[in-house]
């Protein structure tokens, strides 16, 4: 996660992207319920997109 000016940005690194992309590939939440927070949920798609 990196900060600056008061926003927070995730990347794919981010432990908390990590656990959201192992969440959705288990089935147990889907994209759609992922958070809008910051950029979480763009940054999840694309993991779960690119692994798909």
């Amino acid at each position: 996660m990196r900060g600056g000016e008061g926003a927070m940005t995730f990347s794919k690194d981010s432990g908390l992207v990590k656990v959201w992309v192992s969440l959705v590939m288990a089935g147990t939440y889907t994209l759609d319920q992922v958070p809008q927070l910051y950029n979480l949920k763009t940054v999840v798609s694309e993991v779960v997109n690119a692994t798909a």
